[in-house]
């Protein structure tokens, strides 16, 4: 055989197995339950560009680390915009070598809190534009939940009713506190119900974590203070009666739900013994199964007990992707949890995710 048919063959064979492995549109071939990632993070340009723009005159430093990537500060924030977290065809590379079929995109820290009211509003719009437009040219592999300027509740409920419009949105990412407010505050709760209108599930994510510089020290904000974070969130939600107004609303929190479901019982002891707490309707164990929790907490046993305590419909699989701290094999984290069958194993992938977030 000549040198130039074997180089024809050659490329003839990987033009195949391009053609195979599907493209950047549709989800790569592969045996098993469609796995969709719940837990991830992007940040469209135009959202950069604006708040590096405006962002000076609102109390942030805008910047750049040492490898050149913009940067955005804040009290208790350090914002790297990093390509990781912008480019959309790397990360769907990313998912097709991780077996990832679809994604949940949802913003992170800086949000939009810190911001006026008019710009919280542009923010959000921006990010909800962009969200639908990457949903649109991605179909398949992208959703997203929409952000909303909390800080003018009246503004976020307009732009949530807008957003709901847009294809491909399909939940609200908010913060684990709001301006300095728990997620029970009364201001709040037209947003909850304009999302339990819409049937859509809520996410609270921490941003700026309790523990100022005692936690500065080996990514201790991050380590502890975000699952304490997420507690407070879930707290707020329960003993102030959110769940009750608003009987149909989801919520989703990250970190295997915080110190939520392993704190359940200390919950309802604090419910029993505090004064203020009497006249809850049921105890808080009795709200567990409105949370639903990721699978961020990188340890079987520990997995396989959340899943035991929540029950296996009520935890999803997320990636936290593009966090340098993520599991770079998450799927077959999952899929090694022998003491899960494979029909659980199969919901967590992708089943509860399809249900929660109508994909």
């Amino acid at each position: 055989m000549t040198i130039a048919r074997r180089e024809f063959l050659a490329a003839l064979a990987a033009a195949g197995g391009a053609l195979l492995g599907g493209c950047a549109g549709a989800p790569a071939q592969r045996t098993g339950p469609r796995v969709i990632d719940a837990h991830s993070h992007w940040y469209p340009q135009e959202f950069i560009d604006l708040v590096l723009r405006e962002g000076a005159a609102h109390g942030g430093k805008p910047g750049r680390d040492a490898n050149g990537n913009p940067t955005f500060t804040l009290p208790g924030m350090n914002t790297v915009f990093a390509p990781v977290y912008t480019d959309l065809e790397s990360r769907i590379r990313m998912m097709d070598d991780a077996g990832i079929a679809t994604q949940v995109l949802s913003l992170m820290q800086p949000m939009v809190y810190w911001a006026p009211p008019a710009l919280g509003l542009e923010l959000s719009q921006l990010f909800n534009d962009a969200c639908s437009a990457a949903h649109r040219k991605y179909p398949q592999r992208f959703v997203g939940l929409a952000m909303a300027p909390l800080q003018a509740p009246e503004l976020a409920v307009r732009e949530i009713e807008r957003a709901g419009k847009l294809p491909g949105l399909r939940g609200l990412m908010l913060a684990t506190a709001v301006g300095g407010r728990n997620l029970d505050d009364k201001a709040l709760f037209p947003v909850y119900a304009k999302c339990e209108e819409l049937g859509w599930p809520i996410f609270p994510h921490p941003i700026a974590p309790l523990g100022g510089e005692r936690m500065r020290s080996y990514n201790m904000s991050n380590l502890l203070g975000n699952p304490v974070e997420i507690g407070i969130a879930a707290a707020a939600l329960i003993y102030g009666g959110v769940l009750d107004a608003f009987p149909a609303l989801a919520v989703m929190l990250p970190r295997a739900g915080g110190n939520l479901p392993f704190g359940i019982g200390r919950y309802d002891r604090n419910a029993e013994t505090t004064p203020a707490l009497q006249n809850m309707k049921q105890p808080p164990s009795a709200y567990l199964r409105r949370f639903y929790c990721d699978t961020i907490i990188e340890n079987a046993q520990v997995l396989t007990a959340l899943v035991r305590i929540m029950g296996a419909d009520r935890v999803v699989f997320g990636t936290d992707y593009a966090s340098a701290n993520r599991d770079k094999r998450p799927v077959e984290f999952i899929e090694g949890l022998t003491e899960l069958s494979p029909q659980e194993r199969e919901q967590i992938l992708g089943g509860n995710a399809a249900r929660l977030f109508r994909i």
